[in-house]
């Protein structure tokens, strides 16, 4: 198949989030795979839709409408984490969310590709009683896939998934090196050319940190993330209010830094 037009939908890591800055902009796994689809696919077009904060709900409402509208051959949905860290978490609401997207880009006969998220709950102590809701997730994700025919990058399964190397210091979003082996799953996934499943090879083993060291990060990270996260809840903010997609309408690849 020839793809050419190519739309994400999402949150956060979709828009880039620390794979580049605000001043100069984000680059982020979807922008790294659109280029990677541009070398096999001439001519395609790309739009990212994706904006920070954003829940199943958000997809489902807001950005699905201008994506069908594009008439794209080829859609990525990653989207769910906003909505599994909060308190009250209804699976079965955001999978009727996540169900009605994947299938509406069925229905219009794009190609879909979704993703499980890797269990980063075992990198971060203060998290691990999101664990139990976090597979139960993917576990309806690769479900749903199965029934409405989406391409699963499984994430989940991969050891490599949960290398600190691949997190940054908030421990939700990705590095440059995990937006690239995200695009690198992506590309295998899909089957294009010249990809294979060595994105999901173990990096060189690191020495574990010293439980002071450990202790220091968990305290570092409530401070500068964890806490300014719960005040947005309280006030009812967003990350994402007032913001736009970054790519709102298709345009041509052009590639960024290696």
């Amino acid at each position: 198949m020839r793809y050419l037009r190519y739309v994400a939908v999402g949150d956060s890591q979709t828009e880039g989030l620390n794979d580049g800055d605000e001043s100069a902009g984000y680059r982020g796994w979807a922008d790294r795979f659109a280029e990677m689809l541009a070398v096999h696919h001439p001519g395609l077009q790309y739009a990212n839709l994706a904006i920070r904060g954003h829940r199943t709900r958000h997809v489902r409402s807001v950005q699905l409408g201008p994506a069908l509208a594009m008439k794209p051959d080829l859609v990525s949905v990653m989207v769910g984490m906003n909505d599994l860290v909060r308190p009250g978490f209804d699976v079965d609401a955001v999978m009727a969310d996540l169900d009605a997207v994947y299938a509406a880009f069925a229905d219009a006969g794009a190609t879909v590709l979704t993703f499980t998220y890797p269990d980063v709950t075992r990198i971060s102590a203060m998290t691990r009683h999101l664990r139990p809701r976090l597979l139960e997730f993917n576990r309806r994700i690769r479900e749903s896939a199965r029934r409405l025919g989406v391409i699963v990058v499984d994430t989940e399964s991969c050891e490599i998934g949960v290398d600190p190397r691949l997190w940054c210091r908030d421990r939700v979003h990705a590095t440059p090196l995990g937006h690239s082996l995200i695009a690198a799953g992506a590309a295998h996934a899909l089957g294009l050319p010249g990809a294979d499943d060595s994105w999901a090879a173990p990096l060189p083993p690191l020495e574990p940190p010293n439980r002071l060291a450990r202790c220091r990060a968990e305290v570092v990270w409530v401070v500068t993330f964890l806490g300014p996260w719960l005040i947005r809840r309280l006030t009812g903010r967003s990350s994402g209010n007032g913001r736009d997609a970054k790519r709102p309408a298709l345009a041509d690849v052009v590639s960024g830094p290696a």
